[in-house]
């Protein structure tokens, strides 16, 4: 999975990466140079993971891992040509960063602190950036139909006009309801508007009693009941003094800020939530791995996410519920009492399986 975060100057973008990734670069350096991006990968904590490879003692343990971009703050009225919004096509969603704490020394761009506000004008940035594109594009279409006339372009051009539509009217494309064939045109745009967005809102460290409540302490109702948008928090600067610690002298200086969990925890989690994303584990004396896997997926084809021959040659998978193997400590005991289920290619898999697939070859 990747995520692109994104987000104006100054309200701690490159912070928020460090948190996530462990990265060590210099903000005050990487703020200054206009197009310079950052990509690093976050490991995925998963305490079930953990406890499984207490109990098989493997060779390796590998946790799922997501992909960030943290790329150059944007510039407001300039998303159009924006040199930066073009590396954020190809990621799956997208992280934006809102400045909510007060910093005298750090003067904010707009000159008040209003995350609602914020979170608007970066939503217009991705539009007109998206809107462009759609002008581009209906320009050569109208000019191939006159040439030639094709149900496939025509149908495409019909879309796009919804779409252009859409955006004047400053909605989202993401905030459609499209058929498979219709998303199967937008594809290959790539637009931004369309991927899922979780706003992240960098509170100051004297806040973190209001990340459980943080829609309805800055009233963001509206914004978190549409489709694909998440809502969140974190203390940035409190998280990069968490990095530096670990085990019991981080929960230790969570609580004195009134958190109960990493800001790396909750942004992987809410975004799983947003993604729609699940995992499953495979367990062995080799390794223990978590595999990240949309909801809805079947056996047959988490068993491609492994490797395509597993899935060509797929006979079955042996399936047992991660808590109940933790509980019995054994698969054969799991076994003996008929709690390592034979599934056959349809099955759906659940959050949290441990499964053996079984293939030919």
């Amino acid at each position: 999975m990747k995520a692109g975060i994104i987000g104006f100057p100054q309200v701690g973008k490159t912070t928020l990466f460090k948190i996530l990734t462990k990265a060590h670069i210099d903000t005050m350096k990487s703020s200054a140079g206009k197009l310079e991006s950052h990509v690093g990968i976050a490991t995925v904590p998963d305490p079930r993971l953990d406890e499984l490879s207490k109990l098989f003692n493997p060779k390796k343990t590998t946790h799922a891992t997501v992909e960030y971009l943290d790329v150059a703050g944007l510039v407001k009225g300039e998303s159009k040509d924006a040199a930066q919004l073009g590396n954020l096509r190809n990621v799956d969603a997208l992280v934006h960063v809102v400045r909510v704490f007060a910093n005298e020394s750090i003067p904010h761009a707009e000159g008040s602190i209003d995350p609602k506000r914020d979170m608007a004008n970066l939503e217009l940035e991705l539009l007109l950036s998206d809107l462009s594109i759609i002008e581009k594009r209906l320009e050569r279409l109208e000019k191939d139909i006159k040439k030639l006339k094709n149900a496939l372009l025509e149908k495409e051009l019909e879309l796009l006009k919804h779409c252009k539509l859409c955006l004047e009217e400053e909605k989202p494309i993401r905030g459609l309801e499209l058929d498979d064939d219709e998303k199967k045109i937008l594809r290959g745009f790539m637009f931004l508007s369309e991927k899922p967005i979780l706003h992240v809102l960098n509170l100051s460290d004297t806040d973190g009693d209001k990340i459980d409540q943080i829609i309805s302490a800055f009233q963001l109702d509206k914004v978190s009941s549409q489709p694909n948008v998440g809502v969140t928090g974190v203390c940035g600067k409190v998280e990069a003094e968490l990095v530096e610690l670990s085990g019991e002298d981080a929960e230790l200086f969570l609580a004195d800020y009134g958190l109960k969990e990493s800001g790396l925890d909750r942004l992987i989690r809410v975004t799983y939530q947003l993604l729609g994303l699940i995992s499953f584990f495979t367990v062995g004396e080799d390794e223990c791995r978590a595999w990240t896997i949309k909801e809805g997926t079947t056996a047959l084809r988490a068993a491609g996410v492994i490797h395509s021959d597993i899935e060509r040659c797929f006979i079955r998978a042996e399936v047992v519920a991660c808590d109940k193997l933790l509980e019995l400590k054994s698969l054969p005991v799991a076994r003996d009492k008929g709690l390592l289920r034979m599934e056959g290619k349809g099955y759906l898999i659940q959050d949290g399986d441990v499964i053996n697939f079984r293939h030919s070859g």
